[in-house]
């Protein structure tokens, strides 16, 4: 596996960095990940290097490129957590979703690249992978405790390509009411797929935080590497010799 540092042309102007980790093989897909408000920082890093080891070019795009570049904030962190609720209060999510469908344009004409680019995104992320769905032509959709989706659900008849919602089911950032008309208004949706996890809250597969609860985030991974090989594809061809 490499990982490096790109630099992603902005579809409207200037450019943005972004973190990418590439497998020692061919890579059996393209992954966006999608930051939570924390920027993208070791955990995010440490997700994507994750992916790769699954045979994936992952990238993970500095959505905060706007406010401040460079942002890698602490979870466990009291003030560090409050700055990243002041930097997703002042983010802007359609100047996001541009530079989200900029990074897929990238990773489609990447070297290697076998065309097929899914998403994957945490909390604020996981609303974005939600958008993914139904903004872009993505392949494939994982949000992970998506924020606020429940506000945007007129846009599902958007979508064209499956997604899959993991939800925490005391998560507080999203409510019991929020999460009911959430699986209200996606029921009849034969593209997207809801999973609930009892007893666990927000930042659940958050690795190496208080939050991370161990069997809830394996269970949550492995459907969603089981997901991303059905519908992104799962061969691995050769190994990549320079």
């Amino acid at each position: 596996m490499t990982t490096q540092n790109v630099t992603i042309p902005a579809l409207d102007g200037g450019s943005f960095s972004a973190y990418l980790a590439a497998p020692s093989t061919q890579p059996r897909a393209g992954i966006v990940l999608i930051q939570e408000v924390l920027g993208v920082n070791a955990i995010m890093r440490q997700t994507a290097d994750d992916y790769a080891k699954e045979g994936y070019s992952v990238i993970v795009p500095d959505l905060y490129w706007r406010l401040e570049p460079g942002v890698q904030l602490d979870p466990e962190d009291k003030d560090q957590f409050a700055k990243a609720f002041e930097l997703d209060r002042a983010f802007d999510v359609d100047s996001g979703i541009e530079d989200l469908k900029a990074t897929l344009l990238f990773l489609r004409q990447y070297p290697s690249s076998t065309g097929k680019v899914g998403s994957v995104g945490f909390c604020s992320g996981g609303k974005l992978a939600y958008f993914m769905a139904t903004r872009t032509d993505a392949d494939a959709n994982v949000s992970y405790y998506g924020v606020g989706i429940d506000q945007y659900l007129a846009e599902a008849t958007k979508i064209q390509k499956p997604l899959i919602l993991h939800m925490g089911e005391d998560d507080e950032y999203v409510s019991p009411a929020a999460q009911a008309s959430i699986q209200q208004g996606l029921k009849s949706n034969p593209l997207v797929t809801i999973y609930r996890y009892a007893g666990v809250s927000h930042g659940f597969s958050r690795m190496g935080s208080s939050a991370y609860r161990k069997a809830a985030a394996e269970l949550a991974r492995d459907r969603t590497l089981a997901f991303l090989k059905q519908h992104l594809g799962s061969a691995v061809i050769q190994e990549v010799t320079s």
